[in-house]
């Protein structure tokens, strides 16, 4: 997969100008976590410019699709196991609030996308404006479950939400073949179509204690900045600041 050519679609040509502004952060010897979705692939094309311009970088993709990509472009890799510590993940979202907080997992990837973002000294989020919200939920909630039981676990995540003022339907995603989706851990996906979180971190607290949940696609925390771009330039959500020198062990 090469980089993209310039793109006459202005959504997609703000996501690229998202992936710049993010590119710009940048150091030799970084341990860079690549995220996933269509805003992170651009970023994904920027990092492989990077490394044929001559900057040395070694990369943890969150998804089999970005590593896909990575690899194709020639972008050296490795894995949290043998990377631990990472000193920025880079990633999109499907939505953001004023606080920061994300919902994230539309691509399917939340989990890992989640796991490389907590071994990163800083997230930095791109978006383009239409991901921006004054409160989250209009983006259905991803919650990835294991498949055993997970009727009896779509249970437990409604009533979860029902304490916590979350009301809507909740659907099993489905795959464009029309069976179940399975994430790259082969897990299920129950999107909860709540409209609106009145309070994501009791929400995110009580999903996370349910037997058979493994991930859920609120990322409260996480994020250190949030990059938008849209017709009129970029915005920085948050502290955006110039990465140090990578630390070394």
């Amino acid at each position: 997969m090469s980089a993209a050519p310039h793109s006459t679609d202005p959504m997609d040509a703000a996501k690229r100008r998202a992936a710049e502004k993010a590119a710009e952060l940048l150091r030799a010897g970084m341990r860079l976590g690549l995220g996933t979705g269509s805003t992170a692939w651009h970023f994904v094309n920027c990092v492989s410019e990077k490394i044929r311009g001559g900057m040395a970088l070694i990369c943890v993709p969150t998804s089999e699709t970005t590593r896909a990509q990575a690899a194709a472009l020639g972008i050296p890799l490795t894995t949290l196991d043998e990377t631990p510590e990472l000193d920025l993940t880079v990633d999109g979202a499907d939505e953001f609030d004023p606080k920061l907080r994300l919902i994230k997992g539309g691509g399917g990837a939340l989990l890992r996308e989640k796991i490389v973002a907590a071994a990163s000294a800083r997230m930095i989020v791109i978006t383009d404006r239409s991901k921006e919200v004054s409160c989250l939920g209009r983006f259905p909630l991803p919650v990835e479950i294991i498949p055993f039981g997970r009727e009896a676990t779509r249970r437990h995540v409604e009533r979860a939400a029902r304490q916590t003022g979350c009301a809507g339907p909740l659907a099993w995603r489905k795959a464009k073949s029309g069976l179940d989706f399975v994430t790259d851990s082969g897990n299920h996906i129950l999107d909860c179509a709540f409209g609106q979180i009145p309070d994501p971190p009791a929400l995110a607290a009580a999903l996370s204690v349910i037997p058979g949940v493994v991930e859920h696609g609120l990322f409260i925390g996480l994020a250190s900045a949030v990059i938008v771009a849209d017709a009129n330039g970029i915005e920085i959500k948050g502290e955006l600041h110039q990465a140090a020198s990578p630390s070394r062990s």
